[in-house]
Parts: C-alpha cells; structure tokens; sequence
C-alpha cells in the first residue's frame, strides 16, 4: 500500500489518480480529506503532518510513503517523528516533496533552514529515499483566476522574469514512478518545466486558452508582499519575493531530470492552463 499525504494538493491530488488507475492500494491523507476529493476505491484518511500520532493508524501495513514537506507549515513539521511512524507502519520507501529552493537558498530559514532539516530527516531514516526539488508550480496561477474571472487581469510582480515553472501532473508522474520503480533510491530529482516562462507570458497563455484577451498588469513589490503575508509567514514570503524578482541562475535553468525519469518532455504552461481553463472563465 502506497500513503500520500498532502493528497487534496495540487501534487498529491493527482498522484492518487495515477496511482489508483493504475490499479495500486492508496491511501490519501490530509487534515480535512472527505470521499469527495478521491477517486472511487481510494482509502481516505484524515491526519495532520503537524501532529505525527495521527499519522500512526494510516501508516500502518504501508510499503511505501509520499510525504509533502508540509508548505506553509513545514517549521511545525517533526520529521524525525513522521519518519519513525512510517518505520513502525512498515514503509520501506520513502519519497519527499521538498523545494528547489534547498538547494538555491540556502541562507533562506524556510528552505535552507527548515527545507534542508527535512530532507536530512529523511536521508538519515534508514529508509530508501527519493527527493523530489520542484521550482515554482504551475498551479499557483490559480492565484489569479479571480481578477481573471472578474477583469480578464493577472496582477503580479516582476512581469518580465522568466521561470521554468513545473506542471504539478508531471511532479505528480515522477513521485508514482519513483514510488514504484527500481533504481531512483537515493536519488534527488529537479523537476521544472521545459522552459522560462514570465507572468506576462502565462497571462497571455491563459487568454489563448480563454479565447478572449487577457491583460497583465504590474504589481508592486510591497504591494505584493503586503499580498503574500496575509497567508505565508514572513520568511516565506521574502524567499519567494526573491526567487520571483531575482532569480539564481540555477533557478532559471530547465532540469533535465522530468524527462530523464518520465522519457518525455516535461508540460509547459500553455498545456496546464487550457487543462485548467474552467477556473479562469
């Protein structure tokens, strides 16, 4: 049996449905998880990656776990209590949703700090393991779909920076594999899309999958900031703002590994908006 937790995100959603069309025992997980949000046959468990002891009765008789790196809440995370629950459970295989950003900010407290302590965690488990460092997510032009619905407008900062940003379905394609398959133990995986795209870019992709224009308009960096506090803690939001408006090089560059795991070329954006193009209308 396969845990996921973190299974109503935008990651682990998808990776319970490859998972289970694929015909493997899942068990989802996350605090407010309901029948609704899984696919029919999938196990569905409610438990809280803060509190490990809930983890506990979901853990038990698993072979394998996909653990999110707990986002926004990652600093209230005890991994090396997760890890033990998993141990106890059974699991002998381990993959890890962590961030790019381990390894590119490392001065950062979120991602150098609590970001590299997880995936330490991990590696010093006992356990085989795979990590998986995804750049920024397609997914979080969700974030716009309102001004889109409302004035066909994506507001955002720093128009014209390019990132390679990765589709959550080809993360998700990577974890199943990394999961499943022989030869990724020890392992950390980059995964970005195939290429820079920029705020203005995707605002104009999310208009052609539209069909109907949709404008971009500049945002602040304080105004942005003042945005992201009202739901990320403060050193989250800083690492972020950098990443954005000032990118590494190493933070630019297009990974090889999505096609090296999957044999095909990771999804640009183009293809995750038209897929998505019911929450923007």
């Amino acid at each position: 049996m396969i845990v996921v937790t973190g299974a109503t995100g935008n990651a682990g959603r998808s990776l319970v449905r490859i998972l289970a069309a694929d015909g493997e025992r899942v068990s989802a997980t996350s605090r407010g998880i309901s029948a609704a949000d899984v696919p029919e046959g999938v196990l569905h468990r409610r438990a809280d990656l803060t509190d490990a002891d809930t983890l506990r009765p979901v853990l038990d008789g698993a072979d394998a776990l996909f653990l999110q790196n707990g986002g926004a809440d990652a600093h209230r995370l005890d991994p090396g209590h997760i890890l033990d629950a998993a141990k106890a459970g059974g699991v002998e295989r381990v993959v890890l949703l962590s961030s790019q950003g381990v390894a590119t900010r490392p001065e950062s407290p979120s991602h150098g700090g609590v970001g590299r302590a997880i995936e330490d965690a991990v590696r010093g488990a006992g356990l085989d393991w795979v990590i998986l460092r995804p750049g920024g997510f397609a997914s979080n032009a969700l974030a716009w779909a309102a001004s889109v619905r409302a004035q066909r407008a994506v507001v955002a900062p720093f128009g014209d920076v390019g990132l390679p940003v990765v589709d959550p379905e080809d993360i998700a394609a990577v974890a199943a594999v990394a999961l499943r398959e022989p030869g990724h133990a020890g392992r950390t995986y980059e995964l970005t899309g195939p290429a820079p795209s920029t705020p203005r870019h995707r605002a104009r992709d999310l208009g052609e999958a539209l069909g109907e224009p949709v404008r971009f308009v500049e945002q602040g960096p304080e105004e942005a900031r003042a945005e992201m506090l009202r739901f990320m803690p403060g050193p989250v939001v800083e690492t972020t703002l950098a990443i954005l408006g000032e990118p590494t090089p190493a933070e630019q560059r297009v990974s090889p590994d999505v096609e090296r795991v999957l044999g095909r070329a990771p999804r640009p954006f183009a293809e995750w908006a038209r897929r998505n193009v019911a929450a923007f209308r």
